[in-house]
């Protein structure tokens, strides 16, 4: 069903933003794919919600209804995904996405009719800072690269905070600025050289600037962006002439989220804000590690210079919900893996290589990783999974191997764990 509300006497966003995304939804989707894939990705895999927002317990799991909002849901990445998982799990789900942009929710309802997911779809037109709170309050929430595009951020997060149930939480992303080096130097050139307001105009504009720009530009030396390159006519303009957008460095990320009383639960991947993931040195990092998790992912941003976006977890600054951590009766399961063809690769290699952006990490795994990961199934605790060994290991030996392993998969985003009964 579809809905068009608005409060004409409310602070409404930039009309420029709105009129960009008539003109050029984003990201370009063509609803016939849909036939052949879904994009999924982060915030809103589910496995990763209920890991970081819910404690490894799942909502959805004994039968009750959660409700879910797509704020600012564009052409419905996150709306697509969120409502498949939940028909895939069989959960009870009603998702309410909202979007200022006609045109980005028409592309939004024809991929969810693609699929046959119209019943559990509730669209709107419209601001989420107006209407979050009409349709919540929330279990979850998923606002991925839009708070960054309105007028007044830390109003909109406000809103969405305020729509959230006492025990919900969110998936947000964020622009990082480091990573995204010579995006707002072309920003500043195309202010300066008075370009149209916006449509295609802008868009040659910036084509031909973009072109012109010699070897030495930041953004032609940044490898870490590529929109422009990738993402057609609204990747270009959404990543460089957009006339309304700001990026945050992780203390401001922090700032961000506290001022509308969250509590950020975890960045994803975990291993990209760990300094020790940029240098195994311990007298460079002794002052480093033992310092709380806001220093020490300021520090790896720094260190890293390739985060473009920040993608995280959030929840209500009283909740004082926390990941399941291993033991004997938590079961671990794989994301976004074969299993099988880890635990064979780390049989030959004994250890684990990860890429993110770009970069290259390599991680050693203790002696019975292979072992352990032959035999997690997604249903097997850790208890059985000891079990099933010949010889037994030591129990104690045993424990601290997995903790090990599971550190390193689970900061990469690879592994999870249902919690104790």
């Amino acid at each position: 069903m579809s809905e068009i509300r608005k409060k004409p006497d409310a602070p409404q966003p930039s009309d420029k933003t709105r009129a960009q995304y008539e003109t050029f939804p984003y990201p370009a989707r063509d609803p016939k794919d849909e036939d052949k894939r879904l994009v999924v990705g982060s915030p809103g895999n589910w496995d990763e919600v209920v890991h970081f927002v819910f404690g490894g317990r799942d909502p959805s799991a004994d039968g009750k209804k959660i409700k879910v909002l797509v704020a600012g849901g564009g052409t419905g990445d996150a709306l697509v995904m969120l409502a498949q998982q939940a028909r895939d799990r069989k959960a009870k789900v009603e998702i309410v996405y909202i979007d200022l942009s006609e045109s980005s929710r028409k592309i939004a309802e024809a991929r969810i009719k693609r699929r046959n997911l119209e019943k559990s779809v509730k669209f709107v037109t419209g601001s989420f800072v107006d209407l979050a709170g009409k349709y919540g309050p929330f279990d979850y929430i998923d606002c991925c690269g839009v708070l960054h595009h309105l007028p007044d951020p830390d109003a909109g997060l406000k809103a969405l905070a305020d729509a959230l149930k006492p025990r919900g939480g969110m998936g947000l992303m964020v622009y990082g600025e480091l990573g995204r080096i010579g995006v707002y130097h072309m920003q500043e050139m195309m202010e300066r050289l008075s370009a149209e307001a916006g449509g295609r105009k802008r868009l040659n504009l910036g084509k031909a600037l973009f072109d012109s720009l010699p070897g030495t530009n930041w953004l032609k030396r940044n490898p870490f962006v590529n929109d422009h390159i990738q993402g057609g006519d609204s990747g270009f303009y959404d990543l460089l002439l957009h006339q309304q957008d700001r990026a945050y460095r992780v203390d401001e990320v922090f700032d961000f989220v506290e001022k509308a009383g969250l509590r950020l639960q975890q960045f994803i991947e975990p291993m990209r804000y760990d300094p020790t993931t940029y240098c195994s040195r311990h007298d460079v990092l002794d002052k480093a590690v033992h310092v709380p998790f806001r220093k020490r992912a300021a520090l790896a941003e720094l260190m890293a210079g390739n985060i473009t976006k920040h993608l995280f977890y959030v929840v209500k600054s009283d909740n004082k919900i926390k990941p399941p951590v291993p033991d004997r009766h938590a079961v671990p399961f794989f994301v976004r893996i074969d299993g099988a063809a880890l635990a064979r690769s780390v049989a030959k290699t004994g250890h684990i290589k990860i890429n993110f952006t770009g970069l290259s990490v390599t991680r050693s795994l203790p002696p019975a990783s292979p072992g352990i990961l032959s035999r997690i199934d997604g249903k097997r605790t850790v208890g059985q999974i000891y079990e099933l060994f010949e010889p037994s290991p030591d129990k104690y030996e045993f424990d601290a191997q997995f903790a090990v392993m599971y550190s390193v998969l689970n900061a990469a985003n690879l592994m999870y764990l249902h919690p104790s009964k």
